[in-house]
């Protein structure tokens, strides 16, 4: 291999910035080129944790981590022996970037700001020597028997021994053309991390009287998709459009692909109360009917949920605003522990947020070694980030992905051009 190799990363977003400075800084004389489609730098890495950058999460236990990603799981597990959390915080802490943990495990830039994280890797890209090209679209690859060949948008054409992939997803097959041309194989992309809207009935004309509640909170609560095995638990917002929070973002990860078959009208079913049977909670209206038989039942709300979600179930179920526990009929009891424990809610389509947007889908992980990143199927080809099948729930786990495939390409890469 001659001294002047050369790596074309295609890609300026996490994992591409990440493969180049480091490949760049592990092996000093191969010359790096950045190609970005766009006429903008880590632009995910900017809006991400509402411009606070969830960088990672604070998962120090590889098989635990793994599971938090829907599609990807064993091939993560993997490469996080390679290039884990403890050595993402290492990375960024040496560079004088050190992080915070909040108590949701999510971990953020000390600064709380997205700005430290896109400064450092400027940073090492220009002490490296990283040249970084803006508007540069890559639309097509050849590998000749010396090099590959590069052709952009633009018409222009580079050539580099070494090329990494690092160009985030694409919300259509026929996008990844370019990619199929050289042999590889695509796992349709769906969208990801999505939030629920709600209809006001088979309509779906009006909302849904739950949206009056928006700006309500439940710190636990239980979120399924009916007729499916698919819940997840967790904090749960109401907001004007529908269903939001962690629970329902994660539930959305590992349901990317049924959802999208149902094409997003599907109902959801929501227990507000966790950690509670049946049972257990017609025990507790049957004591509340003996120890406070007198007490009015909308003034009585002993499960921690806010006295406005109380209310409207209440409502909702037929308790009267003057109805003591002593009065409740059996029918509204009965639909009262129902909306408790199994509210449902019909779901048309989804909404989407330009920092939580994930796409699920991409290259094939069968393709890929996750211990190199290189391609299976055409030495010298190399993919980091979301273009590969691998997707996260919430909480920092995709910029995770996106350094340690970063890294692990770059380290390859180094070790193969010296």
């Amino acid at each position: 291999m001659p001294d002047s190799a050369t790596l074309i990363v295609a890609g300026g977003g996490a994992a591409g910035f990440f493969c180049a400075v480091n490949a760049a800084r592990l092996n000093p004389s191969l010359k790096v080129i950045l190609l970005e489609k766009t006429d903008k730098l880590l632009s995910k890495v900017k809006v991400s944790g509402g411009g606070r950058c969830n960088l990672t999460h604070a998962c120090f236990d590889i098989t635990a981590m793994s599971k938090s990603y829907p599609r990807g799981g064993q091939f993560v597990k993997k490469a996080f022996h390679r290039f884990f959390t403890t050595d993402t915080i290492a990375w960024f802490k040496e560079r004088g970037v050190a992080c915070k943990t909040e108590n949701d495990g999510r971990m953020f830039p000390v600064t709380n700001s997205s700005q430290s994280i896109i400064d450092c890797l400027l940073k090492e890209a220009a002490q490296y020597g990283v040249e970084v090209l803006l508007k540069q679209e890559i639309c097509g690859i050849n590998r000749t028997d010396s090099c590959f060949q590069i052709r952009c948008s633009n018409g222009k054409i580079a050539e580099a021994d070494y090329l990494c992939i690092a160009s985030g997803g694409y919300p259509k097959s026929s996008m990844f053309s370019w990619l199929t041309a050289t042999g590889h194989t695509i796992s349709e992309p769906v969208p990801s991390l999505f939030t629920f809207n709600l209809t006001g009935g088979m309509t779906g004309t009006k909302g849904h009287p739950l949206t009056a509640l928006m700006g309500v909170s439940i710190a636990n609560a239980r979120v399924k998709i009916e007729g499916t095995k698919l819940e997840t638990e967790g904090p749960l917002l109401i907001t004007h459009w529908g269903l939001s929070g962690p629970a329902v973002l994660k539930l959305s990860a590992w349901a990317a692909r049924e959802l999208k078959e149902k094409q997003y009208v599907f109902t959801a079913q929501v227990s507000w109360i966790t950690g509670m049977t049946e049972i257990e909670l017609r025990e507790e209206f049957q004591q509340n009917r003996m120890m406070h038989a007198a007490q009015k039942i909308m003034g009585r709300n002993s499960y921690g949920l806010a006295t406005r979600l109380w209310e409207f179930l209440a409502l909702q179920s037929g308790v009267t605003t003057s109805m003591r526990w002593a009065d409740l009929p059996s029918a509204v009891q009965n639909k009262l522990i129902r909306n408790l424990l199994f509210y449902e809610c019909p779901v048309k389509g989804k909404t989407t947020f330009k920092e939580e947007f994930v796409t699920a889908g991409g290259v094939q992980l069968s393709e890929v070694d996750p211990q190199t990143m290189m391609s299976r199927k055409l030495p010298g080809l190399f993919f980091a980030g979301e273009v590969l099948d691998v997707d996260g729930v919430t909480g920092g786990f995709n910029f995770q992905h996106a350094w340690t495939s970063g890294w692990i390409a770059a380290d390859a890469i180094a070790a193969m051009s010296r």
